[in-house]
């Protein structure tokens, strides 16, 4: 069947083709569509299996990063957001996106509430924005449907609101429920302990993704699209040249930033057939 994914744009958000892209490449028919015409009708949201809030820099920020856009969509379509979920369906913030989905209270949806914001993502500990690549340890006892059989990947940031906060209770609620999808690693996988730049913002406890208790709704700071392609690895001339004096290539096999997303696209393919 037809996977389709709807990526959000406008008002700042930068990340739309690169997303796309990615979804694509793992099997999706993906369409960018301006948040207007979703607000307006132009676009029904029902007609899609994925919406995704990609990254940029909505509406500048203001008032806080994600804040306006989940305050625009909340008072425009949040039943049919509610209704999408209801529905089964997959959603993915990423960056701007994991932070205007806090806001909107779709992550942490604990005991089914997708309403109420629990949790914040604040300024990042050192005082300045960070465009670096991190390592990520995933969870696996986590019923996250995108990180299926990932057990550490390497992604991009681009953020200066990255700092994952919440109350001590909260965050081990999360944590006991295995709702926390990804944490800052050091590069042999290990936790970060807060360490600086492993942990780039000084997120409570590595803490770089969530998701609802369902798995479905999934919200993390690092752009997995940014790992569309292995040359977008930083050390990707390494790896090329260690694999050759192995007698191995490095061939244009599916990079972890694809397979989070084709996790997704399997999914809607096995729940959701024609």
């Amino acid at each position: 069947m037809s996977v389709k994914a709807l990526v959000l744009t406008g008002f700042g958000l930068n990340c739309d083709n690169e997303t796309a892209l990615a979804l694509d490449r793992a099997g999706a028919e993906s369409s960018r569509v301006h948040i207007n015409s979703l607000i307006a009708g132009d676009v029904t949201l029902s007609d899609f299996h994925i919406l995704v809030f990609g990254g940029g820099f909505s509406w500048g920020d203001d008032h806080g990063a994600g804040v306006i856009q989940a305050l625009k969509m909340k008072n425009h379509i949040g039943q049919d957001l509610l209704s999408f979920v209801d529905e089964g369906k997959l959603i993915i913030g990423i960056c701007n996106g994991f932070q205007a989905l806090v806001n909107l209270g779709l992550l942490p949806g604990i005991d089914g509430d997708y309403t109420r914001r629990s949790v914040s993502i604040t300024f990042n500990d050192c005082g300045n924005f960070r465009d670096q690549w991190v390592r990520l340890k995933a969870n696996e006892e986590s019923p996250c449907v995108f990180t299926k059989n990932i057990d550490t990947a390497d992604y991009p940031i681009r953020h200066g609101e990255g700092k994952f906060i919440a109350d001590p209770g909260l965050i081990a609620t999360l944590i006991k429920a295995n709702q926390v999808v990804f944490q800052y690693a050091d590069k042999n996988g290990a936790p970060a302990r807060g360490a600086f730049p492993e942990n780039p913002n000084g997120s409570l406890e590595d803490i770089a993704g969530i998701c609802d208790p369902s798995g479905r709704i999934f919200g993390l700071m690092p752009h997995p699209e940014g790992y569309n392609h292995f040359t977008n690895h930083p050390d990707w001339t390494r790896r090329k040249e260690e694999l050759k004096r192995r007698g191995e290539s490095l061939g244009p096999g599916m990079t972890v930033g694809i397979r989070l997303f084709k996790n997704g696209v399997d999914y809607i393919q096995e729940n959701f057939p024609e």
